[in-house]
C-alpha cells in the first residue's frame, strides 16, 4: 500500500513541475511586418487577415506612395536626382485617397504605422544629416497627404504623424555602420528600429535610446539552409527572383514549413519573439502570403501566443526583464 502511494506521489511530483513550468512561460510573441505598404488590395487583404485572427501587424510605409505627380517633381532623396524613386510613386489622386483610408483605418484597428523612408534608396553611405533629411520628407509628406488630394484629414491624423509613428526599417535592411542612422532616428522621434538581421530569433537590444530588432535567419528547404525570414529572400532562393506561378503551391509549402518550424522551436523553447517580414507584392503567385495566412490562422488564436505589432511587443519584452542595452552594434 505504502509503495503504491509513494509511486503515485512520485508520478505526480514528476508531472506537476512540468505543468507549472509550462504555465510560467511567457506568451510566444509573433511580430509580422510589411514593407512598402502601397497596394490597396493588399492593405485590405492584410487587414482582413489580422481581423480574422486577432492579430496586429506593423506596416513600414514608403512615403512616395502618397506623392502625386506634382509632389514627385519636388521630391529629392539624398544624393539622388529630383523626382527619382526606386519604388515609384502613386499613380493617381484616387489611389492616394484609398491608401490614406487604409492607413488610417489600420491605425484605428491597432496596427503600427511605421516608416520605410520614401524612395527606397540604399542608405549605407548616408550621413546623419542625410537620414534626417529623408525622415523630415517622410513626416512632411504624411502631414500634407490628405490636403494634397483635396481631402480633410481626420481628427487625430496629426497626432499619429507627430507621435504615433515610432518605428523605422531601412530599405534593403541597409544601415551601413548604423551609428549615423540611429542618431538621426533618435532626433526624429523614433523609438525602435527593425533593420537588423540576427543569427536566429533574438531579443532586441537598446542602443542609444533606440530599441533595435532584427529579422532572424531561419532554416528553410530540404537542406535547412538558413535564410532571412522574409518573403523576398524566399523568392530569390526559390525561383532566383523570377516569377514562377506554376510552382506556387510547392513554394508555399516550403515557406509554411520554414515559418512553422521557426515558430515551433521558440514556442517549445525559450519563447524568444519570432519576427517575419513581407512586402506588399504577392511573389510566386502569392505563395508567401498564403503561407503567412496559414501560420497566422494556426497560431494567433492560441491563448499563450500574441501576434502583435512592434510597439505592442516592446513593453511585453521589457516586462520580462530581457531587454539588453549596448553602446553600439
Amino acid at each position: 500500500m505504502f509503495r503504491s502511494i509513494f509511486s503515485a506521489s512520485l508520478a505526480l511530483s514528476l508531472i506537476f513541475p512540468v505543468v507549472a513550468h509550462a504555465a510560467d512561460k511567457p506568451k510566444q510573441l509573433v511580430i509580422i511586418s510589411f514593407d512598402g505598404a502601397h497596394d490597396n488590395a493588399l492593405w485590405q487583404k492584410s487587414r482582413e487577415m489580422a481581423a480574422r485572427n486577432g492579430a496586429h501587424f506593423t506596416y513600414f510605409l514608403s512615403c512616395t506612395f502618397l506623392m502625386n505627380q506634382e509632389a514627385k517633381q519636388a521630391y529629392q532623396a539624398p544624393h539622388q536626382k529630383r523626382g527619382k524613386s526606386n519604388v515609384g510613386f502613386a499613380q493617381s489622386d484616387d489611389e492616394i485617397r484609398e491608401r490614406l483610408g487604409n492607413i488610417w483605418h489600420a491605425h484605428l484597428e491597432g496596427h503600427d504605422i511605421s516608416s520605410h523612408a520614401c524612395g527606397h534608396f540604399d542608405g549605407r553611405q548616408w550621413s546623419e544629416a542625410d537620414w534626417s533629411a529623408e525622415y523630415a520628407t517622410f513626416k512632411t509628406t504624411l502631414k500634407n497627404a490628405w490636403r494634397s488630394v483635396g481631402l480633410q484629414e481626420p481628427a487625430g491624423w496629426r497626432d499619429l504623424v507627430d507621435r504615433g509613428i515610432r518605428g523605422f526599417r531601412a530599405p534593403y535592411l541597409s544601415t551601413g555602420g548604423g551609428a549615423d542612422m540611429v542618431a538621426a532616428e533618435k532626433k526624429a522621434g523614433f523609438t525602435y528600429d527593425a533593420s537588423l538581421v540576427t543569427k536566429g530569433p533574438a531579443i532586441p537590444v537598446e542602443e542609444d535610446g533606440i530599441i533595435r530588432f532584427g529579422l532572424p535567419l531561419i532554416p528553410e528547404g530540404p537542406g535547412e539552409k538558413p535564410i532571412i525570414g522574409m518573403d523576398y529572400n524566399l523568392f530569390v532562393r526559390h525561383s532566383k527572383g523570377e516569377e514562377d506561378a506554376a510552382d506556387s503551391a510547392a513554394f508555399e509549402e516550403r515557406a509554411y514549413a520554414a515559418f512553422k518550424e521557426a515558430f515551433d522551436k521558440q514556442y517549445a523553447g525559450s519563447r524568444t519573439p519570432l519576427q517575419l517580414g513581407f512586402h506588399f507584392v504577392e511573389m510566386n503567385g502569392g505563395a508567401y502570403w498564403r503561407a503567412l495566412d496559414r501560420l497566422v490562422s494556426d497560431v494567433c488564436h492560441r491563448s499563450d501566443v500574441a501576434c502583435v505589432s512592434y510597439s505592442e511587443a516592446i513593453p511585453m519584452i521589457k516586462a520580462r526583464g530581457k531587454l539588453q542595452e549596448t553602446s553600439g552594434l
